[in-house]
């Protein structure tokens, strides 16, 4: 990479914008912590990568989108923790359910996307479409969703006069994201993976090419190519966590590209997420697996309620808070049984009530929630 130009800053009357160069090209790494930091990425993602053939996996997705849309709204300055992305609209506390609409937003627009994947192929296309759905009905939704910008944006700062980062012009979008999309799509190109989503990352932010959303989309991204190259089978890696936890060496990596043409350091940050972010994974699923093996020995000592006690727990895997109704509704039981299975099973710890109230209680699948808190 010692070649490598990140791009230049042109004086736009009062303000200079940035203009990256094109990804669309040949690479050479030589740097060997890159190169041994990529080693031990891959051998990572594809242990993580393994639970997708002996888990159950589409039960958990549930609660990794979830996380994921938590976290990354978090950086965005979004306040919502995992219980609440499961609670109706009408379940959040009035001043918070905007933050609450964000976040199913993203749960939404990650869903919707990996589906898309199966027709389309990382784009232009699913980029705009997975940012509609992404900005639909929230506060940035008069902020051309779905749409490039047709103005200037910039990154910090009160105005454009004392901005940390102004992307470039609006007029070369087109053409920065469609030299993107053919650099994604090109199989002919010898950079690996992991390095080539490093650098679609690190270009898309750059190019910052909507108005709103530009950071929950570009986190989203990596996990679409990972998923659209096969790396991953299922959408089980996400970097938000780790961006999050190191907040200020992430843009100052990524700044540090544009201000010093440093892109081994942007690649050595990825890939100690990716690694930080399998093994956190991993130690996840083998968390569920233990979890599964005792609550399979404590449901089997309750008799002749243990058929729906099971029943429950298995919905509690990809919705991990519950009521008396939806209880009543997987046992095909009336409500008054439905209460009485929910206070075994707290009397068992297997769930916990979160209300405190007489009428309406929720109760959460505690320890199964925790694994996806502390495993970050």
């Amino acid at each position: 990479m010692k070649t490598f130009k990140a791009g230049n800053y042109i004086q736009q009357g009062y303000y200079k914008s940035f203009q990256p160069g094109m990804i669309n090209r040949d690479w050479t790494v030589s740097d060997m912590q890159v190169l041994q930091l990529l080693s031990q990425a891959d051998r990572h993602l594809g242990r993580l990568d393994m639970y997708s053939e002996y888990v159950h996996i589409e039960l958990f997705i549930q609660m990794h989108i979830a996380k994921e849309a938590v976290q990354s709204s978090k950086i965005e300055g979004t306040q919502t923790n995992i219980e609440e992305a499961f609670l109706s609209k009408e379940e959040v506390h009035s001043e918070k359910r905007n933050d609450w609409e964000e976040v199913q937003n993203y749960i939404l627009a990650m869903k919707e996307a990996v589906q898309m994947l199966h027709r389309l192929p990382f784009s232009s296309r699913l980029i705009k479409q997975t940012h509609k759905i992404l900005l639909q009905g929230v506060r940035g939704e008069h902020k051309m969703p779905g749409e490039y910008r047709k103005s200037q944006n910039w990154i910090g700062g009160a105005s454009i006069n004392d901005a940390v980062f102004v992307p470039p012009v609006h007029t070369s979008i087109d053409e920065l994201m469609g030299d993107i999309e053919k650099f994604a799509n090109d199989e002919a190109n010898p950079l690996p993976d992991l390095l080539k989503v490093a650098l679609i990352h690190y270009q898309f932010e750059t190019i910052h090419p909507f108005l709103d959303g530009n950071g929950r989309v570009g986190r989203l991204m990596i996990t679409l190519y990972l998923v659209s190259k096969g790396i991953l089978k299922q959408p089980i890696l996400y970097l938000s966590d780790f961006f999050e936890k190191h907040r200020t060496l992430y843009y100052d990596n990524l700044m540090r590209v544009r201000t010093h043409d440093d892109l081994n350091q942007w690649f050595k940050f990825f890939l100690a997420g990716i690694i930080e972010t399998s093994k956190n994974g991993v130690k996840t699923f083998d968390g569920i697996l233990q979890l599964q093996k005792e609550l399979e020995n404590k449901l089997k000592g309750i008799g002749a309620r243990s058929g729906d006690a099971f029943k429950v727990v298995e919905y509690l895997y990809s919705k991990p808070i519950i009521d008396a109704q939806k209880v009543s509704e997987i046992t095909g039981k009336s409500l008054k049984p439905a209460y009485n299975l929910l206070s075994v099973l707290e009397d068992l710890e297997v769930v916990k009530e979160i209300t405190g109230a007489q009428r309406g209680r929720l109760y959460a699948f505690k320890e199964y929630i925790e694994l996806f808190k502390h495993n970050s």
